[in-house]
């Protein structure tokens, strides 16, 4: 939000630096985040002076050009080369001299120097109306008044405003300060905190009258929870044109570009009083307006000429032939206000803010108008606004009143009470402030002391401020004008260890991602606002399960999601279309389902794992990432959290075309595998994509945190190996069991180094090359006792698996 420095003090009479108002707004809750400078016309004018031109003779080389001396005011006349068929001797002209720094049309910087113009000295430049950044015309120089003197700056002649402005990061809640009255209120309560009584002063509206009841529009308010209140007035005989510079200064300072003096008043009461304004040509309304909602599929075309379909809860202003304008949102492009428009109905409302956020963002529209409505604002100024706003039209467009106010408030919006205990200040404070300080505050925050006693005092809240309905609000509201630095902190530090267990999520959390650090993944965190069409990719989703938003920001953003795999594919798809296709990411994060008992949230761990595996260099050539690799990443989480006792499970989920599952007993840890490429197409992904799903908290529950270690063997292993001939059917799996069955102290580790299938074997059959390692941690083995186990791993084989030794 943007606050004028120049505006803000037509409220408060101040004359503090714009960094000490600053300061203090900070202090207040307004962050300012930065105070820019404005001008009216950029740079200011500076070095910008009034000229004489004495002489003016045609240039000896050039047709076009003509040899000017001009007196300055200071008796010593400068010889300026000027290129314009309008200049003439007697003239009073404006004059960029010698290093005045001019901006063009692009707002691109260029200085004035001294040079040579077809061998004629030049000492600085006649400037144009487009030159000075006054006007657009380029036919020829600005011609002045003959009464100004020369050598007065020109600054002085144009009136050029400068004014600051204040940047604020305005939290949502602050509703009340979203406009120059709302920032001056909490202004002034901060000034008097400090000791500065201030005035703060609200424009009058005494000379508001009915000039004549010659248009009178009737109003129909069909549903009063939707528009409680709604004024509206007639002015007739206005001219639709361009804004005095006045208004218009105002407007560009805060970023508004101003567009015609009726449309430019709407805007100014906005920001000047947060009440939002629509004006209607009154010539385009057909009998009375109607405030009511339409039905579903209703067509209407918006000023941006775009075609919208209502929703059968939008709220809009119609007449009797359709609708005109989406109430508080954003006007009807047949009902505007155009060049040829004489007469108007000017509209003042409080609009149901929660009815105005839904229309907003179901129709994608954001502006300053549905800002405010849907925030709540001030339902006591409505009235006053349009009497504001009905003047300011009289001053800079003419016309006349022709209708008495209409008013339709049935449903009137009450303040709000609320008791304040002293104890409960003093208790959340930290520190007992005085009670009339209190009271002071209170005051100063127009919030009325209604009772008073010794346990505190019975309050009531004004309407317009939504954000303070408790006891503990108005607490902050004391804090926060007082002055968090105003509180005092004991010297005194006290504090307690308390012992936390080493399995904590977050401490787990930590050394995981380490972990999975080291090995080159990058954190993700993904939004759990996610597309309702996703479910649609697995058919273990289920729309019934989806978590939707109440008023969503948009259709991409309307539902939690229940699955981490289609956000991570997300970032993939981002990274890959911007060149980026070696991937390695993980996320911590919840899935949200809604089931018949209730709503559920889930954790998980996801991994994902595209492209290559390491970066090219002169050293090692590029491999793609593998199944194996990503399952080693998976085993690696096990191993640092102590899960020894996993074993591979079938996978439960269809998002893999090839994938296995790691559990213990009837729980599952992880699945992972290869995502089916259908998922992948839907993200424009086209390389193979790894992806393990761990549920967290199962992995918090079987995870050990005891260190176990043993002593270094003395005695060396021994390797044998077998090259086995086995049915297709037969897995690796059930060598391993059989092996590890067989043998289960000597036998340390069993590895497949080599698997062959193909020409020179019988039909049917494949070949298994295994390593066993054995090894005795007492004694050095001996060739009779390896032979032995060996012989019984092979006859195992034979017997269970029908295996034979190539």
């Amino acid at each position: 939000m943007k606050i004028s420095y120049n505006w803000l003090k037509q409220f408060l009479k101040i004359d503090w630096k714009s960094e000490e108002t600053a300061g203090l707004l900070t202090d207040l809750g307004l962050e300012v985040e930065i105070v820019e400078k404005y001008q009216s016309v950029k740079g200011g004018l500076e070095g910008i002076v009034v000229g004489h031109v004495l002489t003016c003779i045609p240039h000896p080389d050039a047709d076009r050009l003509k040899i000017t001396t001009v007196d300055l005011g200071d008796g010593v006349p400068l010889q300026i080369v000027c290129g314009a068929s309008n200049v003439d001797a007697g003239q009073k002209v404006p004059v960029a001299t010698i290093g005045t720094v001019l901006f063009d049309k692009e707002g691109n910087s260029f200085t004035i120097k001294k040079g040579k113009i077809r061998g004629q000295e030049s000492h600085g430049m006649i400037c144009a109306e487009d030159e000075l950044g006054l006007g657009e015309s380029h036919d020829g120089i600005m011609i002045l008044d003959d009464s100004i003197a020369a050598g007065t700056l020109a600054s002085t002649v144009f009136k050029i405003e400068n004014d600051e402005v204040f940047e604020i990061g305005l939290t949502p809640n602050r509703a009340d300060a979203m406009s120059h009255l709302g920032t001056a209120r909490d202004l002034r309560a901060g000034l008097i905190q400090t000791g500065i009584n201030v005035e703060l002063i609200t424009p009058s509206v005494s000379n508001f009258r009915v000039d004549k009841r010659t248009l009178k529009i009737d109003v129909d308010v069909k549903d009063i929870n939707l528009a409680p209140r709604y004024c509206g007035v007639t002015i007739s005989g206005i001219s639709v044109k361009e804004s005095p510079e006045w208004l218009k200064n105002r407007l560009k300072a805060v970023g508004i570009n101003p567009k015609n003096n009726i449309v430019d008043v709407t805007n100014y009461v906005l920001h000047d009083l947060g009440q939002p304004l629509h004006a209607f040509d009154a010539a385009k309304i057909n009998g009375k307006i109607i405030v009511q909602t339409l039905p579903a599929g209703t067509k209407f075309t918006t000023l941006d000429d775009v075609e919208r379909t209502l929703h059968e809860e939008d709220l809009m202003i119609c007449d009797e032939k359709g609708p005109m304008c989406i109430a508080g949102v954003f006007g009807g492009k047949k009902s505007g206000v155009t060049e040829t428009t004489n007469s108007i109905f000017l509209e003042s409302a409080y609009f149901n803010p929660v009815s105005i956020r839904k229309s907003a963002k179901r129709h994608q529209l954001n502006t300053d108008a549905s800002f405010r409505f849907e925030r709540g604002i001030d339902p006591t100024i409505t009235e006053y606004a349009l009497k504001r706003a009905a003047l300011l039209i009289q001053e800079v467009a003419g016309g006349e009143i022709t209708s008495d106010i209409v008013n339709i408030y049935q449903k009137k919006i009450e303040d709000f009470a609320v008791f304040l205990n002293f104890k409960n200040v003093a208790r959340i404070i930290g520190q007992e402030l005085p009670k009339d300080t209190i009271k002071q505050i209170l005051a100063s925050l127009e919030i009325k002391i209604n009772s008073v006693s010794d346990a505190g005092l019975g309050l009531v809240i004004p309407a317009y401020r939504v954000d303070v309905q408790r006891e503990i609000d108005v607490i902050e509201e004391i804090l926060r004008v007082y002055g968090y630095n105003n509180i005092v902190f004991s010297k005194k530090l006290n504090a307690t260890v308390s012992n936390s267990p080493r399995n904590e999520d977050y401490k787990v959390q930590n050394s995981v991602a380490t972990q999975l650090n080291s090995q080159g993944f990058n954190e993700m965190m993904a939004n759990s606002l996610t597309t309702a069409s996703y479910v649609q990719l697995s058919e273990m989703l289920k729309e019934e399960y989806n978590v939707t938003m109440l008023n969503p920001l948009s259709s991409d953003l309307a539902t939690m999601r229940q699955s981490l795999l289609f956000s991570g594919l997300e970032a993939i798809s981002y990274n890959i279309n911007r060149k980026n296709s070696d991937l390695k990411l993980f996320e911590f994060g919840k899935s949200y389902h809604k089931f018949l008992s209730g709503y559920e949230e889930i954790k998980h761990l996801t991994l994902f794992q595209t492209g290559n595996r390491n970066q090219e260099n002169w050293t090692n050539t590029q491999k793609p990432s593998d199944f194996f690799l990503f399952k080693g990443y998976v085993e690696g989480v096990f191993s640092r959290l102590g899960i020894s006792n996993a074993k591979s499970v079938t996978v439960n989920s269809d998002v893999f075309s090839e994938g296995i599952a790691f559990g213990v007993g009837s729980e599952t840890l992880v699945e992972f595998g290869v995502v089916k490429k259908s998922i992948l197409k839907h993200f424009g992904i086209k390389q193979e994509v790894f992806y393990a799903d761990f549920n967290w908290a199962t992995v918090l529950k079987l995870m050990s945190s005891k260190i176990k270690y043993t002593e270094i063997p003395k005695f060396p292993e021994v390797r044998r190996d077998l090259a086995l001939l086995v049915d297709q059917n037969v897995t690796y799996d059930a060598i391993y069991n059989i092996a590890r069955q067989t043998e289960k102290s000597l036998l340390k580790n069993v590895n497949l180094f080599d698997v062959y299938e193909g020409q020179n074997l019988p039909e049917g059959k494949k070949s298994y090359a295994l390593s066993f390692m054995i090894q005795d941690t007492a004694k050095t083995l001996e060739d009779a006792q390896i032979d032995k186990i060996m012989n019984k791993l092979i006859k195992n084989f034979e017997t269970e698996l029908g295996a034979s030794l190539r």
